[in-house]
């Protein structure tokens, strides 16, 4: 295949991904954006509350690439009356795992949110928005199971239209619950939490009909997995989750770090964070492409394809990225100015967004080569690099430059713009060494 043309493959299956992803963003912000009017205390209790139940959906993170990495590998081998069966495993693991986990963290979610944070009222604002989120495991937990197998049979353009569908529904019953009206009171931050909720699960039941009406040729709950495919998914599962779920955790970290400085370090962590993850996900979306096609070329026995494929995705998320990052170093206050309404708050933020803006290039290749390695089976090295990265640098370094030496949010930043450029490297490395060629999944 020439370059072109791989160009063109992994851009077909990379956009609607893309698409789908910023989508979910981009309604992060909006919720930003709607609660950021009334105040920095409630900015802030959100920005808590949303970290914490992501520490809770991270474990369950891994089933939509454990998913996607053993049907793309099916595909790839033409075992098309079996591509399902991950699936069917993934929702047993799914209601195993969420439904404890929804109770736990229900009755103790003042407990969590009192480590992220110790301020009394961003705690008050957090605990009521974790507490309706939480709600939503299970249907976050069969949205990522989905997801995977339709990813692992490159349709990804389902996933972009029910995200579309998920998010304009959680946009229209936030903006009503948030400010109220129609009978209904004004409910702040909870109105949030509950927007997402129940449009997550309307989303998830609309993922499952869909599913039936079109995988049931492909075993969708007719064949149970055996315990062999059961293993061999939590075996996939597991390092994902454990890597997401840390590095979830070390976000909570580094908040409980930004609250020690202040609130308003809080307040506007939060802005800068939501807009990293929204810039990166390009780079993400080209990484989960290449993840499909990496495990079908590996199917097909093509490790030099394979190979290419993650190449591919890199020098494109490189471009993008860049071209992205750009409007960041050029109009920093404006870009903040949308999300944060005083003049210290945007004047706080101004030089670590400018540094979001070269961060997010220098991810490039971690980004890509992360999902790539995680489709030929190679879950249990992203997750020790990662781990290693996060919890043995980034966190002590931005405890020394932010916390030690007193520098505050641009010293977090500076450690956080170091670690992803010694990440990428890494990743590099680990790629060009090929070892994740004789795997199997």
């Amino acid at each position: 295949m020439i370059a072109t043309q791989r160009r063109q493959k992994i851009l077909a299956l990379a956009l609607p991904i893309m698409g789908g992803m910023l989508s979910q963003s981009l309604l992060n912000l909006v919720d930003a954006i709607l609660v950021g009017s009334l105040g920095e205390t409630v900015l802030a209790g959100v920005g808590v509350g949303g970290y914490a139940i992501f520490m809770l959906s991270a474990l369950v993170a891994g089933l939509s690439s454990g998913v996607q990495s053993q049907v793309a590998r099916r595909q790839g081998a033409k075992q098309y009356t079996q591509l399902a069966l991950p699936l069917n495993a993934a929702i047993l693991l799914a209601l195993m795992i969420t439904l404890p986990l929804s109770l736990v963290g229900w009755f103790n979610s003042s407990w969590l949110v009192a480590k992220i944070n110790p301020t009394t009222a961003v705690q008050t604002v957090a605990n009521d928005y974790f507490q309706w989120r939480v709600i939503s495991l299970l249907p976050i937990a069969l949205t990522l199971s989905f997801r995977g197998y339709w990813h692992g049979i490159q349709k990804t353009g389902v996933y972009f239209r029910i995200i579309i569908f998920t998010h304009t529904l959680n946009i229209l019953l936030s903006i009503w619950l948030i400010h109220g009206g129609l009978g209904i009171q004004a409910l702040g931050a909870t109105g949030a939490a509950l927007g997402t909720s129940i449009s997550v699960t309307s989303g998830a039941l609309v993922w499952g009909w869909l599913t039936w009406r079109n995988a049931r040729p492909n075993g969708f709950l007719n064949k149970s997995p055996s315990f062999t495919l059961l293993w061999s998914l939590v075996s996939l599962v597991a390092p994902n989750s454990l890597q997401q779920f840390l590095f979830a955790v070390s976000y909570a970290v580094l908040f409980w770090f930004l609250g020690q400085i202040s609130t308003a370090s809080v307040a506007v962590g939060h802005v800068l964070v939501h807009l990293s993850l929204l810039l990166i996900l390009p780079g993400v979306g080209l990484g989960m492409a290449a993840m499909t096609l990496v495990g079908h070329s590996l199917g097909e026995n093509n490790q030099e394809e394979a190979h290419r494929w993650g190449w591919e995705g890199m020098r494109l998320a490189a471009i993008i990225l860049a071209f992205l990052g750009l409007p960041m170093l050029l109009a920093p206050e404006a870009i903040l100015g949308l999300f944060l309404h005083q003049e210290s708050l945007i004047e706080l933020g101004k030089i670590p967004l400018m540094l979001t803006g070269i961060m997010i290039t220098l991810d490039s290749a971690a980004l890509v080569f992360n999902q790539a390695l995680q489709g030929a089976g190679a879950h249990r090295s992203v997750m020790q690099i990662s781990l290693s990265m996060q919890w043995l640098f980034f966190l002590p370094a931005a405890w020394f430059l932010g916390i030690y030496l007193q520098g505050g949010l641009i010293g977090i930043w500076v450690a956080q713009l170091a670690y992803r450029m010694i990440n990428s490297v890494v990743f590099v490395r680990v790629w060009q060494r090929r070892r994740w060629q004789g795997l199997k999944v």
